[in-house]
């Protein structure tokens, strides 16, 4: 039996599109003599879908696709994703559902079992548990399908109270055909694996396992599809963060005709969530992510050129250089706004990057507005001494000059503030927290660095000074960025314990960090909760990121 995967990038709403797309792939693969090709979670309507569920002009659509889909299912069969309503009326509306079409027909219909409320996942809020499971027989074999998270119910900590897997199992099905749609972070691939060949183990049947790809605002979905042997051997793995469509074909032994890529024997790394930070974890990876991520965000919202507040720092630096990358650099408008308090080795470096990337640039003193600012606001501050005040003014000044020339030229503005600084608050809100969408708020100040260095892996683009000097935000004269915050070597691996592995202060003060420095920084963290309640969306790159994965109280009394 010849099984195509089709790994596909989908836009959210976009039925004419999503459609045609996997029609193309329906058509390819029949031309190639393909029993069955297998598209990702929610392919018609791209996931998640959020709150679109909720309109019955969408699930119309989403029905209308199917049709049309359908009437090209003839020669082969087609697994697609969509949403299906619950005709029993009891429990929500939906279904969250993989449709089995052949002969023009819809033949069956499998409904997602374990639907995930954590993290970036909703799916309980707007789906119906699978109450039935049937295997589907199609050319002599009796084919396990399930959605996503109905195989991650494993291991000795089971998540759910149920299995859909082994109610399959009861019916004696040959092989497993799993449409996900599972996001990336820098531990997931690994974790994916292991979950994926864990169910081979454990049924001793081959699967069939298809992921979207692409980005969806801030989540970001890598593909990496694959098929194992029923001896758990990976015979096939699509790229990851590309669209592919490739085909294995299934003996009846349960084996794969194709060379085995990793044999059964392989360990996988069981340390899937690092005990501590290591900034270099699949950096590769991360810098691919967030490339997609940019891309997408502009493609799919009509977007095309980006503006960014180039300051001559790392993180500047890094965004300027990710978004040429994504963008072209003839898209990519920096501007540089030094004020008295800059430094000329910033405005020289900034110069100096986008020299070397090609990206255009403007310089743009901002002196006279600031004082302009100060001159009008003496009345009020009656002489108080200089302090924070004054110091966000500038960044305010810079974020309202950012903003004016995007809303003149079309640009969207590119947040350039990382994950450390998101933490610890060390932002000014409307200022240089301003942007359409944050490329390294996931990213940890060490994580910057190297990706700064991965950058630069094969030719110097960002200017050793720029990596090298001590990072500030020259707000005031001599101003460091150690100034008000403790060194990131300490800091980043501190949040780290808190924020991805959900420690508290006593966990945290057992691993030998400073008690007083632990106090210090989860206040700094629960305290500025209403600044990034505020932000942008940021990139997901980590298992756990600031937004829509981690939800905090503004106003909660813990630990401060």
């Amino acid at each position: 039996m010849k099984i195509f995967l089709a790994q596909q990038n989908y836009h959210i709403g976009n039925f004419e599109s999503n459609s045609q797309k996997i029609i193309d792939a329906i058509e390819a693969a029949k031309k190639q003599g393909g029993d069955i090709i297998v598209f990702s979670e929610l392919s018609v309507c791209g996931y998640p879908p959020r709150d679109f569920l909720e309109f019955d002009d969408f699930i119309d659509n989403c029905n209308a696709s199917i049709e049309l889909i359908k009437s090209h299912a003839d020669s082969i069969a087609v697994i697609v994703g969509a949403p299906d309503r619950n005709k029993v009326k009891e429990g929500k509306d939906l279904f969250n559902a993989a449709y089995f079409l052949y002969n023009q027909q819809v033949i069956s219909i499998a409904h997602k079992t374990l639907l995930p409320t954590y993290d970036v996942f909703d799916e309980y809020r707007y789906f119906e548990p699978a109450f039935e499971w049937k295997v589907i027989e199609f050319k002599g074999k009796k084919i396990a399908l399930t959605i996503c998270e109905d195989i991650w119910n494993l291991g000795d900590n089971p998540l759910y109270r149920i299995c859909p897997m082994d109610k399959l199992m009861e019916q004696q099905p040959n092989l497993m055909i799993n449409i996900s749609a599972s996001p990336f972070d820098y531990t997931h691939d690994a974790e994916r694996k292991e979950t994926i060949k864990a169910n081979v183990l454990k049924y001793h049947l081959p699967i069939f396992y298809c992921n979207g790809v692409g980005s969806q605002t801030e989540v970001v979905f890598d593909g990496a599809s694959m098929v194992f042997d029923k001896n758990a051997n990976l015979c096939g793995q699509l790229p990851m963060f590309e669209e592919a469509l490739q085909s294995f074909t299934l003996k009846d032994d349960g084996l794969i005709d194709a060379a085995i890529i990793e044999h059964s024997s392989n360990l996988i790394d069981k340390n899937i969530i690092p005990t501590y930070l290591d900034e270099k974890r699949n950096i590769a990876q991360v810098h691919a992510a967030i490339i997609l991520g940019i891309r997408d965000y502009f493609s799919k919202m009509g977007f095309s050129k980006a503006i960014i507040g180039s300051s001559g720092g790392i993180d500047s630096a890094v965004t300027i250089a990710l978004a040429c990358t994504a963008l072209g650099p003839e898209n990519v408008r920096a501007i540089l706004m030094p004020s008295q308090y800059s430094s000329d080795h910033s405005v020289a470096d900034a110069v100096t990057l986008s020299n070397s990337l090609g990206n255009p640039y403007d310089i743009i003193p901002i002196k006279n507005i600031y004082d302009s600012f100060l001159s009008e606001l003496k009345p009020i501050f009656n002489e108080l001494p200089f302090g924070l005040a004054e110091e966000n003014i500038q960044s305010r000044g810079r974020g309202n000059l950012l903003m004016a020339i995007a809303n003149k030229f079309g640009y969207i503005l590119l947040n350039t503030s990382n994950k450390s600084e998101l933490a610890t608050g060390y932002g000014t809100l409307y200022g240089d927290m301003a942007g359409g969408i944050g490329v390294l708020g996931d990213c940890y100040k060490l994580q910057v660095y190297a990706l700064a260095n991965y950058i630069n892996r094969n030719e110097i683009v960002i200017p050793a000074n720029i990596i090298l000097k001590a990072p500030s935000a020259e707000l005031r004269p001599g101003q460091k960025d150690s100034d008000s915050l403790p060194d990131y070597e300490v800091l980043d691996k501190l949040l780290y314990q808190y924020i991805e592995r959900r420690l508290g202060p006593k966990e945290i003060k057992a691993q030998g960090f400073d008690p007083a420095l632990v106090d210090r920084v989860l206040k700094m963290v629960n305290m500025n909760e209403y600044k990034r309640n505020q932000f942008c969306p940021i990139i997901r790159i980590s298992p756990k990121a600031f937004g829509i994965g981690r939800r905090m109280p503004i106003v909660g009394k813990y630990l401060i």
